[in-house]
C-alpha cells in the first residue's frame, strides 16, 4: 500500500494519456506551480537552515550537500553555483551523491540503497560542518545513513524532504517540510517535489549570502569574475554603487584583480588597495558598512587613481 504522499495517485490524472498534449503540459504546468507554493510555509525554517550555512563558512566550517537520484541533481545544482557566485572556496563545499555525480546521460537507481563510500566521503566531518540532507521520500537509506553519520560526528543537520514526518525530517536539527501534492506523474519527484526542492535550495544559499554580506541591494558583490559576462556585470556594480563611470570602475577592478568589495571601495573614496582592504575588515566583509566610513585624508589619491596591487 503506498502511503507517502510523493508515491499517491494525482486525482487529475486519470485519463492523462487519453488527452491533447496541449492539455498535457497545462496539466504539468499547473501541478508543479501548486508544488511552487508548499515552499511558502517552510520560510522561517529556510532561513534558520541558511543562518546556520553562514556561520559554519564563516568559521571555516564546510558544507556537505547530500542526497541522491532527482534529490541529488537539485543538491548538486545549487552546491555547484556558489563558488561562481558568491566565491565560496572549493574547499568549504562537499557534494556526495549516490552512484556520484553523472557523468553521462544515464543515472543508475539502484544506488539509493548503497551507502558504499559514505563513511569514506564523511570522514572529515567535524562539529562545525553543516550538512545538508535532500531526499523527497524522507526515507531515502543513502541519504538518511548519511544523516547517521552526521549525527554521531556532531554537525548540524539540515533535513528537506517532502513527505513531514518522515525519518529524515524526524532526525535533522533544522527540518524543512515540503509537502508537495501528488505528482501527476505517480512517484516522478523530478516534478512539482523537485521544483519545490530547487526553490528551497536556492534560497538557502541565496539567504545564506545575505547573512555573509555577499549581497548589496540585489547585487552579487561576492562573484567570481572568471569570464567576459561576469567582468561586465562586476564593473556594472562598481559603477553603478560607488557613482562612477565604467572606465573608473574597470579600473579599479584591475587593481583589485576582479574583487567586487575593494574595487567599490576604491572607485567610491578613492582609496589605495591596502585602505580598502583594512575598511572591508573592519567590516566584518560587509560593503554597506566599509562605505559609511569616512575616507582618511592620507588615504586619497586625486583624482580617482590608484596605487598597483602590490
Amino acid at each position: 500500500m503506498l502511503s507517502a504522499a510523493t508515491e499517491q495517485l494525482h486525482p487529475s490524472a486519470s485519463g492523462l494519456d487519453e488527452r491533447p498534449l496541449e492539455d498535457v503540459a497545462a496539466m504539468l504546468i499547473k501541478a508543479q506551480m501548486a508544488a511552487v507554493a508548499t515552499v511558502s510555509a517552510a520560510a522561517s525554517e529556510i532561513a534558520k537552515g541558511a543562518q546556520a550555512m553562514a556561520q559554519t563558512l564563516s568559521e571555516g566550517g564546510v558544507l556537505y550537500y547530500v542526497a541522491a537520484g532527482s534529490s541529488g541533481l537539485m543538491a548538486a545544482s545549487d552546491a555547484l553555483e556558489l563558488g561562481g557566485t558568491f566565491s565560496i572556496p572549493a574547499q568549504q563545499l562537499r557534494i556526495l551523491m549516490a552512484g556520484g555525480l553523472p557523468t553521462g546521460v544515464e543515472m543508475p537507481g539502484d544506488t539509493e540503497d548503497e551507502c558504499a563510500g559514505l563513511q569514506e566521503g564523511l570522514a572529515e566531518l567535524h562539529p562545525g560542518d553543516t550538512v545538508i540532507a535532500v531526499s523527497a521520500s524522507g526515507t531515502t537509506p543513502y541519504t538518511l545513513k548519511a544523516v547517521e553519520i552526521a549525527r554521531n560526528a556532531g554537525a548540524q543537520i539540515i533535513g528537506i524532504a517532502n513527505n513531514p514526518g518522515s525519518a529524515l525530517l524526524e532526525a535533522a536539527d533544522i527540518p524543512i517540510a515540503l509537502p508537495t501534492p501528488p505528482e501527476l506523474l505517480c512517484g516522478s519527484t523530478r516534478l512539482g517535489a523537485g521544483t519545490a526542492q530547487k526553490i528551497t535550495l536556492n534560497t538557502l544559499s541565496t539567504a545564506m549570502a545575505v547573512a555573509l554580506g555577499h549581497v548589496h541591494d540585489g547585487m552579487m558583490v561576492n562573484l567570481r569574475t572568471d569570464n567576459a559576462k561576469l567582468r561586465g556585470r562586476a564593473a556594472g556594480i562598481v559603477s553603478r554603487v560607488a557613482s562612477v563611470d565604467p572606465a573608473a570602475a574597470e579600473a579599479a577592478l584591475e587593481v583589485t584583480r576582479g574583487e567586487v568589495k575593494l574595487a567599490t571601495l576604491i572607485a567610491a573614496h578613492s582609496v589605495s588597495l591596502h585602505e580598502a582592504r583594512a575598511r572591508l575588515g573592519r567590516a566584518n566583509g560587509r560593503l554597506r558598512a566599509a562605505l559609511a566610513r569616512t575616507a582618511p585624508k592620507e588615504t586619497k589619491h586625486g583624482d580617482k587613481t590608484w596605487p598597483e596591487q602590490p
